[in-house]
């Protein structure tokens, strides 16, 4: 064993190296400089597990794009967003997502699916390996990286085709320029991509939203474009959430949000995650799930059934359930993120933990059973801590790879750290 000292001096050595990483958040410890080590059977079964969720959001999807309008606004979406929910350009619905797991009694239950925007993806693919490295153990996620540069390639040359291109494309990456996390989160993805791409902060972009004929008779096609006059074809928006988007406007008033979506509706601009992901993001299609399952409905399978019966959570759109079982329940936004406006209420109703955040009060509220996560200590710069962990691993094109663990309160928050994650000795 070493000193708290030691650890401080190790952990601020290790994570110097890494380059636009941010190992501290809101100027407090992110990164921890430990690891949870998980059984080769727990890894396998997070990735079978986390295959058969995507499974299900799939088949899903297919039945949300039939709803009518109504239905769809009942589970969340805004009437804005609908004209483009039932679009679908790519093989896959979303390129990167990400599910948040319970182990709960033996096995993993999912929490929710972040299918639009999700983060923990350097921590994931790049950050973990390196940590591997330094304390000489086994990472779960060796190899995940170099398949999710091949996803992104895939996807970027995919949407591009959809736009009938047959050129070379122009490829940019963007984020809010202020947002560390988010920048170098999109930045680490541009690299690994391999392709010839820019990255250009959102408040640079540029929309036109009519053919322009310019002094010398050339035509300024209607598009999205950069701050030097580039248009652009495809538009990686990995941390930009698709509701944010909706409500976007320029300084005139313009609806430039809704102007993306409709240039992307009408193939001038390839966005990623395309709008189907957002489709997935709303966390009352769990509870569509649910329901399909409750009342055996034929829609599923009975191996289909059973995964939702072992790997989901009871969840609804009101919370007469909850009350008349007399159960602890979990009360969240549809659209909500980092444990945001989330509130815990015991069996009769009353809150009893509630995020100290409250940004989505006017989202639709969805209704899951509450399940405590396992336990366990891990070292920080301040000593000892008991924390409870969140299971996490990615869906890439579809596909299971990327286990990832958050360490922190009885909500998984923004404060919450990043705990590396290994696979057991022997």
């Amino acid at each position: 064993m070493y000193s708290l000292k030691e650890h401080k001096e190790r952990r601020e050595q290790f994570y110097k190296r890494m380059e636009g990483f941010w190992p501290d958040l809101y100027n407090v410890e992110y990164a921890l400089f430990d690891y949870y080590a998980l059984t080769k059977d727990e890894a396998a079964a997070i990735l079978n597990v986390t295959n058969r969720i995507g499974h299900i959001y799939r088949k899903t999807a297919r039945l949300l794009r039939k709803l009518p309008d109504e239905t769809l606004q009942l589970l969340g979406f805004r009437t804005e967003a609908v004209p483009y929910l039932r679009l679908s350009v790519l093989p896959q619905e979303t390129v990167i997502a990400r599910a948040d797991l319970a182990y709960i009694g033996g096995e993993f239950r999912l929490i929710e699916l972040n299918a639009d925007t999700p983060t923990f993806i350097r921590e994931t693919f790049d950050i973990n390996e390196r940590v591997a490295r330094e304390f000489r153990t086994q990472s779960p996620n060796t190899g995940a990286a170099a398949r999710l540069a091949l996803a992104l390639k895939s996807a970027i040359e995919q949407s591009f085709c959809a736009l009938r291109g047959n050129r070379k494309p122009y490829v940019v990456f963007t984020s809010h320029e202020d947002h560390i996390e988010d920048k170098e989160t999109v930045r680490y993805l541009q690299r690994l991509s391999g392709m010839e791409a820019a990255y250009v902060p959102l408040h640079q972009l540029r929309l036109i939203a009519e053919d322009i004929r310019l002094n010398d008779g050339s035509i300024l096609k209607r598009g999205l474009y950069d701050h030097e006059g580039k248009r652009i074809d495809v538009l990686y928006r990995q941390t930009y959430p698709l509701e944010h988007l909706l409500d976007d406007r320029a300084p005139d008033g313009e609806k430039v949000g809704q102007l993306l979506l409709q240039l992307w509706k009408e193939r001038e601009v390839a966005l990623i995650n395309p709008p189907s992901a957002f489709l997935l993001q709303s966390k009352a299609v769990q509870a569509l799930i649910w329901n399909l399952h409750e009342e055996e409905n034929s829609f599923f399978t009975e191996e289909e059934h059973s995964w939702i019966s072992q790997h989901f959570l009871p969840t609804y759109l009101d919370e007469e359930y909850f009350l008349a079982k007399k159960q602890t329940y979990v009360q969240k936004p549809a659209f909500g993120r980092e444990g945001d406006t989330v509130v815990i209420k015991n069996e009769e109703g009353t809150p009893i933990v509630a995020d100290s955040q409250q940004t989505y009060v006017n989202e639709t509220p969805v209704y899951q059973q509450y399940v405590s996560l396992p336990e366990a200590v891990v070292k920080t710069v301040k000593g000892y801590e008991n924390v409870k962990l969140l299971h996490t691993c990615f869906l890439i094109n579809g596909k299971a790879m990327g286990i990832g663990l958050r360490a922190g309160g009885i909500i998984t928050n923004n404060l919450s750290y990043y705990l590396p994650v290994m696979i057991e000795k022997g």
